[in-house]
């Protein structure tokens, strides 16, 4: 499906679209001021879903509650054993046993950051909050592991099944994790148990997915041999096949292990649990960033070893040394003698907490002295950027902000412009393009929170229609329809302008960065270790460098979602570009082509697909963080959720959270459309 502009005389799908668009748009803007409902939804046509959806699930949950807490109570064993095990287990055995599973996994590299991570954790002062949190995981990944894998083998083996399981993988994937707080609360009660269940439930579908990979991605020879061998089918299964699928499987448990501590961390904010999520929440809460960012740090490293040390094992090649495995976790235990003998427990060596108050104070001084700069970096962010994205030039551009009172004149030259200007571009033969230049600029003058509910249904339609034909289209409009009957559609538009503000920007500095890498093998080796950081570190932990220096509001939180979901955009732009297959660069290198050409030419629409997949995967992170921005101030959809989190409202929390849901899912579906489009283009 072509979504340029015409074929001959008969226009192309992108054209007729954009026609439609542009329409909708014109009628809304002349009717509205005389219309009032074409512009803002009536309550009176919402549906009462929250209150439904309360009703419904307080009856179901209330239902269930006694067996939920029967639960509560019995996994309440095994936390407070693993818990007792790990305070009670001497800091240098512990940091000496993960040093060996470095070494034996890794060798020299892995046992040198098992060491030095597990150190610092020892140095902080927060080892007691640490374990506590590394008990939580350890209880909540094995769950995790068991729910994602039965369910993974299932949806291999009664295939009828596999479709909806993709479909509720997909949804969990996009419902924000905090949304998973409100009903569980409800279930189980206030502790540090609703943080392990929340935590089984939100990394279950990572393994769930690798194992169903894994199990597909078996060659048939092998599973011919399993069924020459005679065995039935659990035998097949598990004696042939499941081995084969190890190593896809172990990066299931790689990315379960990564979803259940991001997801602890996350459930500190209802748990009041002594671990080192809830010390995160609380330094941050009292200003005192210094302390924030020792305890973040100390997430980070856990992070960091929990990942490269799962990751290793997740590699099928040779272990290192077992005798010097066993040698560091003897010397461990020599080391832990003496430790009880001599040296004080873990909990009261706070060798970094001067380190974590100089920060503070030399941050206070740094702020004092460069207030009036960082305020005039957020406030020109705010007032020329975001601002105008949000409530449009008409609302945004005030004597004050601008200096000087936008009109209507104003508005009507833009508008005249855009026309000109588009009126160029489809003389040239590109229609769709020339069309789209008066939307955007209508848009820009009305404002994403402002824009006029129909003028979304179509523009989402249409926009699907091109992506994915009238399947895709339909899809588009009945799930944003969805939430407009909520009474949740301000705040969904509001949701909608931040995130989209944060993916343009990931879109253009991350598209940006990852060419320079793909021209640079150097600039490559300096980037590459900065997004395998990102990439391990928890969400919760990345609020804490925007409020140290920008406090709590709007642009912290679009701060804090760019350095989440910047990082899939730079990897898949790289990866894309430099994945040309060498017979057509050495094509255009011969016909003359230089650098650049190669590059816009030839290496740019062959790597589109790929870079479409990474900017659906920054939309995906950008709305994952957004909920979690909610924390430092923001409105929109996550603010609902917390307030849902904090009153019980299971029926807002979930229909905000669906909401939520719906808006990441539509994107999904739209640019996964254009990928494939690309891909068909291509003959891929």
């Amino acid at each position: 499906m072509r979504v340029g502009g015409s074929t001959g005389r008969r226009p192309g799908a992108g054209t007729i679209a954009a026609l439609v668009v542009l329409a909708t748009g014109a009628l809304c803007m002349a009717l509205v001021p005389h219309l009032p409902w074409l512009g803002q939804f009536p309550d009176a046509w919402t549906l009462p879903m929250s209150a439904w959806i309360d009703t419904w699930l307080t009856w179901f949950l209330n239902l269930i509650k006694p067996g939920a807490r029967l639960l509560s109570a019995a996994l309440a064993y095994p936390m407070g054993w693993t818990k007792a095990l790990l305070l009670h287990t001497p800091w240098p055995l512990l940091v000496a046993l993960v040093t060996a599973l470095g070494w034996y996994v890794g060798g020299m590299r892995l046992a040198l950051l098992g060491f030095a991570g597990f150190s610092f954790v020892v140095a902080s002062g927060y080892w007691v909050e640490s374990m506590n949190t590394l008990s939580l995981v350890a209880v909540s990944v094995p769950l995790a592991l068991l729910l994602g894998g039965a369910t993974g083998i299932l949806a291999n083996e009664v295939p009828r099944v596999k479709s909806s399981v993709q479909t509720v993988m997909d949804v969990m994937q996009t419902v924000p994790t905090f949304a998973y707080l409100t009903p569980l609360l409800l279930l189980f009660g206030f502790g540090p148990v609703v943080g392990l269940i929340a935590s089984a439930i939100y990394a279950a579908p990572p393994m769930a997915r690798n194992v169903m990979l894994g199990l597909e991605r078996i060659e048939t020879d092998i599973k011919e041999a399993a069924i020459m061998s005679g065995g039935n089918r659990m035998q097949q299964l598990f004696l042939i096949e499941i081995p084969s699928a190890a190593t896809q499987i172990m990066v299931g448990v790689n990315q379960s292990l990564m979803a259940a501590l991001s997801m602890v961390i996350i459930a500190a904010v209802i748990g009041g649990f002594n671990d080192i999520g809830w010390e995160v929440l609380l330094t941050m809460r009292k200003a005192q960033f210094g302390d924030a960012l020792l305890a973040g740090l100390v997430i980070v490293a856990f992070a960091i070893v929990i990942d490269r040390n799962s990751a290793g094992m997740a590699r099928q090649q040779a272990r290192h040394s077992r005798r010097i495995t066993l040698a560091i976790i003897a010397v461990g235990a020599f080391v832990a003698v003496l430790a009880w003998l001599y040296l004080p427990a873990a909990g009261q060596l706070k060798l970094l907490v001067p380190v974590a108050d100089w920060v503070d104070g030399r941050l206070t001084v740094f702020v004092r002295a460069n207030g009036a700069a960082l305020d005039s970096i957020k406030n020109t962010a705010m007032f020329y950027g975001l601002l105008p994205l949000r409530i449009g030039l008409d609302g945004a551009v005030l004597p004050f902000t601008w200096g000087f009172q936008w009109t209507g004149w104003m508005s009507a030259a833009l508008l005249a412009a855009s026309a000109a200007i588009g009126g160029v571009i489809a003389f040239q033969g590109r229609v769709a393009a020339g069309l789209l230049v008066p939307i955007l600029a209508g848009m820009v003058e009305t404002g994403i929170a402002e824009l006029p509910w129909p003028f979304v249904l179509i523009g989402a339609g249409a926009v699907g229609w091109v992506a994915g034909g009238r399947r895709l289209a339909l899809f588009a409009v009945l799930m944003l329809a969805a939430v407009l009957l909520s009474g949740l559609w301000e705040k969904a538009l509001w949701s909608l302008y931040l995130s989209g503000a944060a993916v343009l920007t990931c879109a253009i500095l991350g598209g940006a960065i990852g060419l320079i890498c793909a021209l640079s093998p150097l600039a490559w080796r300096v980037v590459q270790p900065v997004c395998d950081m990102l990439q391990t570190i928890p969400l919760f932990v990345f609020l804490i460098p925007v409020l140290m220096f920008f406090q709590i509001g709007e642009f912290s939180a679009f701060l804090a979602i760019i350095l989440y979901a910047i990082v899939p955009m730079i990897r898949y732009t790289r990866h894309g570009l430099v994945s040309t297959p060498p017979d057509l660069i050495e094509a255009a290198v011969s016909s003359g082509a230089t650098t650049w050409q190669t590059m816009r030419e030839v290496r740019a629409p062959y790597a589109a697909p790929t870079i479409l997949l990474g900017l659906n995967q920054t939309i995906l992170y950008a709305f994952a963080m957004l909920v979690i921005a909610a924390l430092i101030g923001t409105t929109g959809l996550g603010q609902s959720i917390f307030v849902a989190l904090g009153q019980a409202d299971v029926g807002l929390g979930i229909t905000s959270g669906a909401a939520m849901a719906i808006l990441a899912l539509v994107a999904d579906r739209l640019v996964q459309g254009f990928a494939a489009e690309r891909r068909r283009a291509l003959g891929l």
